[in-house]
């Protein structure tokens, strides 16, 4: 019996959950599945989303994901593996994660571990972000969608045919050989999705020869000035991150010295007992439009109702989405950003309670 391995990516935000709720459901309901989350950020929330698909989380809130490959994620799939014997691991990196890295290490282990098999590496990207993830966090953003063999476009039903087709030439750019979904996921099965993904998988193994290569130069995730001056030589060189010189200028305004998550991105949250009304919810993360909060990328939690029951939320730019949902062990609030001010998100978060 082979073990199989998808590795499930996606920038902060753009429906990874979504997308593995969705193959759990139509496509793996009679597989035994584990799901390996890596989330960004102290605060791992989508545990209890997941929890009612009866699937078993181990979660990894350890940071950036290519810090924490080396020991801990092999081990911690190791592990996975021994104990659940599933059919099937998904992992899904941190928004942030590279997926070169994660990639690489589940290939390692499966040339290791007889009886698993790398299957799928899928990036999500949200059609209407594209072009603006693509200009402010060119590294992360852009290795996800190289190191993809499928890339699954979130929100398509949402937006007109001229912006599909512009985010499709500007992700072409940097992977020519994925198979893209472009279809809304609501008129396509999970089957045919999973169908997709086994299919990308093939290509795969000829980009990732490709990419060995160029990690193993690139010695991958120290942080020594040295090395991230070589790294942003090759990038350059390679064309991987930069389309012209203002955006060059731009993407290292962004980027202090490439590479670190932890430099750029930034969590923060809590936990709480407060009771909220909708109204409030609603407003808050309308707030986090404004800017006011630095850039906020993602927020997302669960919060007792003052009605009944529990309110879950859900924000990525310009997009809210609140519901009622089961209750948790206590209210929890995670927000994911890039220089976040957070005296200021702890006023409107404990101001819009009376």
């Amino acid at each position: 019996m082979k073990t199989t391995i998808d590795v499930i990516s996606g920038f902060l935000g753009a429906g990874k959950t979504t997308l593995i709720k969705k193959l759990l459901k139509e496509g793996l309901q009679n597989e035994k599945v584990v799901l390996i989350e890596n989330e960004f950020g102290e605060i791992g929330i989508d545990g209890g989303f997941l929890k009612e698909a009866g699937v078993q989380i181990t979660e990894m809130n350890s940071g950036c994901i290519c810090c924490t490959l080396v020991g801990d994620f092999g081990k911690a799939l190791r592990e996975v593996l021994e104990s659940y014997a599933p059919d099937r691991v998904l992992i899904e990196p941190s928004g942030v994660g590279k997926l070169s890295d994660v990639v690489q290490a589940v290939q390692e282990i499966a040339a290791k571990t007889e009886g698993v098999q790398m299957g799928g590496s899928v990036t999500v990207a949200d059609v209407s972000k594209c072009k603006m993830y693509m200009k402010n966090f060119g590294e992360f953003y852009n290795n996800q969608i190289e190191s993809a063999g499928t890339i699954v476009l979130s929100r398509t039903q949402k937006v007109s045919e001229d912006k599909v087709e512009e985010c499709v030439g500007l992700l072409r750019e940097h992977n020519a050989k994925a198979s893209i979904i472009t279809t809304p996921w609501d008129e396509l099965s999970g089957e045919q999705i999973l169908a997709a993904m086994a299919e990308g998988s093939t290509l795969e193994e000829e980009l990732l020869a490709e990419a060995h290569h160029h990690d193993h130069e690139e010695g991958c995730c120290c942080h020594d000035h040295d090395h991230e001056h070589e790294h942003h030589h090759h990038d350059h060189e390679e064309g991987c991150c930069c389309h012209d010189h203002d955006h060059e200028h731009e993407h290292h305004h962004h980027h202090h010295h490439g590479h670190d998550a932890d430099e750029i991105f930034a969590s923060w949250g809590f936990e709480t007992v407060r009771k909220y009304t909708e109204e409030e919810i609603r407003h808050i993360l309308g707030e986090l439009d404004t800017e006011k909060y630095g850039v906020i990328l993602r927020a997302k939690g669960y919060v007792p109702s003052t009605e009944e029951g529990w309110l879950h939320f859900d924000y990525v730019p310009g997009e809210a989405e609140v519901r009622r949902g089961g209750a948790e062990v206590s209210g929890r609030v995670c927000v994911i950003g890039s220089r976040l001010a957070e005296d200021e998100l702890a006023v409107l978060f404990q101001k819009s309670v009376k």
